[in-house]
């Protein structure tokens, strides 16, 4: 599953129908694009002239920041069209959303806490922030986020079967060109907390201010359950 710092959607909406990447259009004007994973119960949407990242092209951007795919996972981006390699790009003017939902084997469940929740995609923690520093202090390499600030930080029961975790918004820089993204994140598990469902959505912070009631329409939507 996809994470920096560790390694660690079936519904009706008006009558619609959810069923992975499909718009909805028969409700009217088709607004959103509905993401789900049937499974796992767990869907999303995105505005509908949002572009999906091919799977190929995710999977490769992934690897080469040394994370693993998913046994389930999308990204789209809004803009002209969807690039993987903006995964972790910092220099993002358009929002890129990446969703995934996987198991945890026995012993990652039984360490599973808030803050593991918050780290799950890039250090945010303080302890996690320290660690990831000092990893690349000790092999003599510049650290290459920096300037690590906080924006929101909220706790989630959505009161669905156990499930809770955690939203977090925070800025980061990229040490190497100084731009600055904005990343709002949610991480929830199961009550037995063997699966994560995961969203993230990141564009520089410019970007992120200009789109903000459009990114949380974007980020409440996402469910686990049915609604």
């Amino acid at each position: 599953m996809a994470s920096m710092a560790h390694r660690v959607a079936k519904g009706l909406v008006g009558g619609c129908a959810l069923l992975l990447g499909v718009t909805v259009t028969g409700c009217g004007a088709p607004q959103y694009t509905y993401i789900a994973n049937s499974s796992a119960s767990t869907y999303f949407k995105v505005p509908s002239g949002w572009h999906e990242v091919k799977a190929e092209a995710l999977t490769t951007a992934e690897k080469a920041v040394g994370s693993s795919p998913a046994p389930w996972q999308v990204a789209y981006e809004a803009g002209t069209q969807a690039n993987g390699n903006d995964f972790l790009s910092f220099d993002v003017s358009h929002p890129f959303v990446f969703a995934e939902v996987g198991g945890l084997g026995s012993t990652a469940s039984q360490s599973l806490s808030y803050d593991a929740l918050r780290d799950f995609f890039l250090p945010v923690s303080s302890t996690a922030r320290s660690n990831f520093s000092q990893a690349f202090t000790s092999r003599g390499e510049p650290d290459p986020f920096i300037n690590f600030q906080q924006i929101s930080d909220q706790v989630l029961t959505p009161g669905r079967d156990g499930v809770h975790g955690v939203r977090e918004i925070f800025d980061y820089t990229d040490a190497l060109d100084g731009v600055t993204d904005t990343f709002d994140e949610i991480a929830l598990t199961n009550a037995d907390q063997n699966e994560i469902y995961f969203i993230v959505l990141h564009c520089t912070s410019t970007c992120y201010s200009n789109d903000q009631s459009e990114i949380n329409d974007v980020m409440t939507s996402f469910t686990i359950g049915s609604p």
